[in-house]
């Protein structure tokens, strides 16, 4: 004789199984661009990149 298990069906649970997950390659010509960019900044002038970023009174 076979055994059947029965789950309680709730809205609150998420139920996966019928989905497909596609991965795909990142973008690494964007994120070198980006980064390029900001290369060519720090190479100007680092110092006054970074003090933009200093918090001012405590805020």
């Amino acid at each position: 004789m076979s055994e059947q298990v029965h789950r309680p069906k709730s809205g609150n649970q998420n139920n996966f199984d019928d989905v497909e997950v596609a991965f795909t390659k990142p973008q690494t010509t964007d994120i070198d661009s980006v980064l390029n960019e900001i290369d060519a900044v720090l190479e100007k002038n680092a110092e006054e990149f970074v003090k933009g970023f200093i918090q001012k009174g405590g805020q």
